[in-house]
């Protein structure tokens, strides 16, 4: 195991508490915003968590990976599902780094 993620989860959520305590009103508009971006609508909450797991590794936070596999799996997601939701996530971020390659190329020619 690379980490023990339920006490690294369990340690984010003791200094989050803390900041919240010190800035509540930021620590309430997160909260707020997390609870209208989660509210199931059109798409299910398991679904919801697997598109913030694929978020989470664009960004590389693992707080955000401990927080949302503890949802994807309370919500009912397989192993299989986030494995195929790190894909579609992996590629999005190929794709990108292409995008930027582009303009790089673009910046060479222009640049004299």
């Amino acid at each position: 195991m690379i980490m023990d993620w339920n006490a690294y989860r369990d340690a984010l959520i003791a200094a989050t508490k803390r900041l919240g305590e010190m800035n509540p009103d930021l620590m309430a508009g997160y909260r707020g915003m997390g609870a209208l971006a989660i509210k199931p609508g059109k798409l299910d909450h398991k679904t919801h968590e697997l598109i913030a797991l694929a978020v989470a590794i664009t960004l590389r936070c693992d707080g955000c990976i401990a927080a949302h596999v503890h949802g994807a799996k309370r919500a009912g997601a397989s192993e299989e599902e986030v494995a195929e939701a790190l894909g579609v996530a992996a590629m999005v971020n190929t794709g990108a780094a292409m995008v930027y390659g582009a303009r790089t190329i673009d910046a060479f020619a222009a640049i004299s």
